[in-house]
């Protein structure tokens, strides 16, 4: 078997010669290792790739045994189980596509097994991918949360992605699944906020444009950072081409947020994230 462990917990002595330890204990070899300890909260993080013999329940056993000890937050998977993804969109389909694309094409290991908008706009686009679409348009704001809770749990979704989501979700939705929703915003200096952020931006001669993937916490647009981009433009750009370089920026780096979240690459550590990289 091909597996994921990732370890998070105070940094003490020792726990690398353990992990390495039970590994070997579980006939395993490692095939990528990366770890890190931020200064500030003395936490340590790490993420190990190996291989084995042994079922998963086996390697669980022999990994806990070993490390319960540094009381980490442990979790050990298979690199061919896909996390489970639930996209939400109103009508921007940019981000959505990005998704879809990639998931086709087998570079971002993840299952989609719903789509869910608060407008029916972009039915035609996910049906033409073989998967469901939840369209709430009819619900008031407190059913399609109801809705999406449920949905959540039902479908065993391991992350909820906001792809252009026009949409706020409420405090208790944000807190319950907490480290598990992922959203993306634009990024100006100075922040653009209401209607038309690039026209707005445009009437201020902006320079650079870019993009936020973050974790939604129950603050709005103030959760963990995961990744970000920018582009340079000129005074020469419209509204219309400050727009488009937008959302090429934006579903690039929404992408490559979740694409770290599926590959266990993200630790959430106090207000923000360390994220390993290939």
């Amino acid at each position: 078997m091909d597996l994921i462990v990732t370890l998070q917990c105070q940094d003490q002595p020792g726990i690398v010669h353990a992990m390495t330890t039970a590994i070997l204990d579980c006939l395993g070899n490692i095939i990528e290792n990366q770890q890190f300890t931020d200064p500030t909260t003395n936490t340590f993080v790490m993420r190990t790739r190996f291989e084995t013999e042994l079922s998963l329940d086996e390697v669980n056993t022999k990994l806990n045994s070993v490390l319960n000890k540094f009381k980490p937050n442990l979790s050990v998977r298979s690199v061919s189980e896909n996390k489970r993804v639930l996209v939400l969109v109103t009508t921007e389909s940019h981000c959505l596509r990005d998704l879809l694309y990639l998931q086709d094409l087998g570079e971002l290991p993840i299952e989609i097994p719903a789509v869910l908008s608060n407008h029916g706009d972009l039915k035609a686009l996910v049906e033409s991918h073989g998967i469901k679409f939840i369209d709430q348009s009819g619900l008031v704001k407190d059913a399609a949360e109801a809705q999406l809770r449920t949905l959540v749990g039902d479908l065993k979704i391991d992350l909820v992605v906001l792809a252009r989501y026009m949409q706020i979700l409420s405090p208790g939705f944000c807190g319950d699944h907490s480290g598990k929703i992922i959203n993306i915003h634009h990024s100006f200096l100075p922040g653009f906020k209401g209607a038309k952020p690039y026209h707005q931006a445009h009437a201020r001669g902006v320079k650079i444009i870019g993009a936020t993937a973050h974790f939604v916490t129950p603050e709005l647009d103030e959760g963990p950072i995961i990744d970000q981009d920018v582009a340079h433009v000129t005074h020469a750009a419209t509204p219309e081409e400050l727009i488009a370089t937008g959302r090429d920026i934006e579903r690039r780096v929404l992408s490559r947020a979740v694409r770290d979240f599926a590959q266990d690459r993200i630790f959430i550590v106090g207000d923000k994230t360390v994220v390993f990289h290939n």
